[in-house]
């Protein structure tokens, strides 16, 4: 009888060690690509402003494709945000960027614009949430309030230019005759208000932003809401505005100014792009170090912790790239 247990013992053991080796192949596919030498050669990826969600988040992907692709050399360019990069994708200026849905498609809908059509999407990353800042004693308690104040609305080429200036209109603010714009971006917009150069920045990025949690250590400030009804008026204004969706801003994003209250703003999808040029099984690698890396990179980065298999296929208003969409249908369950 020992013998028959014995028999019985050894086969479950044989049978859990297969198991594990299914589970443990499965996991290499998953990672890494079985008998398939990593792309090589340089890529050119626009990133955005010093002390801004994308540069850090580039920077990182950067070493995340460096561990499943040693050969592969990327080249980071700093850029103003969205709007640079799309068009800088668009013309051949860089091989894979980031930028707000809703600068993609104010780009893709202009006249005129040069390779719209080539543009695609790798994975939906996280969201952008517009930040409207002030000291905090200052008198503006809200967009309206902003009227005859020097107002840092972005550089020209940015996404939160693009914002700024659909949220102003919607307040009923010219943003060139009722305010004195200021082309500050998220780099010297908090130095400028510390030392009252300005009254107000807005800033558009993932939570937290780095610029925004450096000036939260120095100086006293808070955050102006963008309630419900302008986002309804804002909807008003057509086209690219649709991608803008009424959120709060969690108190955990900057718990020395929100002081446990969540601020009223909205929300934009952001996107990791291509061109349709660029090698399909370049792009697959770089679509499974994305989602392989969230873990690692938000650690550091919190907006990266919120990339999910599950929605980063939802690239609206670009259509997959091919080589995503092939990494996406080898881990579909």
């Amino acid at each position: 009888m020992s013998s028959v247990f014995a028999r019985i013992g050894r086969r479950r053991a044989l049978q859990g060690a297969a198991a594990g080796l299914v589970v443990l192949g499965l996991l290499v596919w998953w990672l890494l690509p079985l008998g398939e030498a990593p792309p090589s050669g340089t890529i050119r990826f626009s990133t955005g402003t010093k002390a801004g969600v994308y540069q850090d988040y580039g920077e990182r992907l950067r070493k995340a494709f460096r561990k499943d692709m040693p050969d592969l050399s990327v080249k980071l360019l700093t850029s103003d945000g969205s709007q640079e990069n799309v068009k800088r994708l668009a013309t051949d200026g860089t091989d894979f960027t980031i930028a707000a849905a809703d600068a993609v498609e104010t780009y893709e809908l202009a006249a005129n614009h040069p390779g719209a059509d080539r543009l695609r999407g790798v994975a939906r990353l996280y969201d952008d949430y517009l930040q409207l800042i002030v000291p905090r004693d200052s008198d503006i308690k809200s967009v309206a309030d902003l009227r005859g104040k020097r107002v840092a609305i972005g550089p020209v080429r940015s996404g939160v230019r693009l914002m700024a200036e659909r949220v102003l209109k919607a307040a009923g603010i010219d943003a060139q005759k009722d305010i004195t714009p200021r082309a500050d971006g998220i780099d010297v917009g908090p130095g400028h208000l510390k030392e009252g150069k300005i009254d107000a920045f807005f800033w558009s990025g993932g939570l937290p932003t780095e610029g925004i949690q450096n000036l939260a250590d120095s100086f006293t400030f808070r955050f102006v809401p963008i309630g419900a009804d302008l986002v309804a008026k804002l909807h008003a204004q057509g086209g690219a505005t649709r991608y803008y969706r009424a959120t709060n801003m969690p108190e955990s994003a900057y718990p020395s100014i929100q002081n446990g209250v969540a601020v009223p703003t909205i929300a934009v999808a952001n996107l990791l792009m291509t061109r349709t040029d660029i090698d399909p099984r370049l792009t697959e690698w770089v679509t499974r170090a994305v989602i392989k890396s969230r873990d690692e990179i938000g650690a550091h980065v919190h907006s990266a912790q919120l990339v999910d298999l599950r929605t980063a296929i939802y690239t609206d208003p670009l259509a997959l790239h091919e080589g995503a969409r092939r990494y996406y249908r080898s881990v579909k369950p």
